[in-house]
């Protein structure tokens, strides 16, 4: 499978004050289509950083970011949200649903948005929520609203998938739950779609293609699971 993601030379400095902090520190990367991608890493070492960098949520200080081919770092706000509009799907870990909209209405936002949206009715049967379509939020349990948002970005159909602490907010037996549905995702579109997690959880890393652990913004390794284990065998 060839490349999704290619980072070459990639920093990200921020000022504080007077003060700069490099977040990314001149690294090199890369992702192939298909994969369930773990990003592992303490607090600051930047993980998500390197996830809004990939989503076209930030730009590099220097360095290339290409996406399937295109060098979306040098691409202004518009083509931007043009990227994460129609490549993109984002799951963070505390929901980021409207409580004002029922479940149906949340999906049905982001396909108004999209060239080759899936269907609300696919996306939201997909996540077991089908019947629960005409609910608000603060009807359902965090579990569900979790779900709610996995299906809102499966909904966009996206060739990226990035997930920010996904299964933090929840007990273990939903966080199992929100994975299946999360390497579902990857035999999309012909299992040519892209599932990248950043989390603090290890045991995560069992289950994945790619194991990426970063630490002091540089890549410090890149582990390819050969066997990667079956969720259902991780001790959680």
């Amino acid at each position: 499978m060839e490349n999704i993601v290619e980072l070459k030379k990639v920093s990200k400095t921020y000022k504080l004050g007077d003060n700069e902090f490099n977040a990314l520190d001149n690294i090199d990367l890369e992702i192939k289509k298909g994969e369930m991608v773990v990003v592992l890493g303490p607090s600051g070492a930047g993980k998500s950083t390197l996830l809004n960098l990939i989503g076209g949520m930030d730009i590099p200080t220097s360095g290339t970011v290409m996406i399937d081919g295109e060098n979306i770092s040098k691409y202004n706000e518009n083509k931007l949200s043009d990227y994460r509009a129609n490549n993109v799907g984002f799951i963070f870990q505390f929901y980021n649903i409207l409580p004002s909209l029922t479940v149906r209405e949340n999906v049905d936002l982001v396909r108004d948005i999209v060239k080759n949206p899936v269907s609300t009715d696919e996306a939201l049967k997909a996540v077991g929520l089908l019947e629960h379509s005409k609910k608000f939020p603060n009807q359902l349990s965090g579990g569900e609203q979790q779900r709610v948002s996995i299906a809102r970005a499966v909904a966009k159909n996206p060739k990226l998938l990035l997930c920010d602490e996904p299964t933090g907010a929840l007990d273990s037996k939903t966080g199992v739950e929100v994975l299946k549905l999360l390497r579902k995702q990857c035999d999309r579109n012909n299992g040519a779609n892209t599932v990248i997690i950043v989390t603090h959880n290890a045991l995560i890393a069992d289950i994945a293609d790619t194991v990426i652990h970063v630490k002091n913004g540089k890549i410090e390794s890149v582990t390819k699971n050969e066997n990667p284990k079956k969720i259902d065998e991780v001790k959680w």
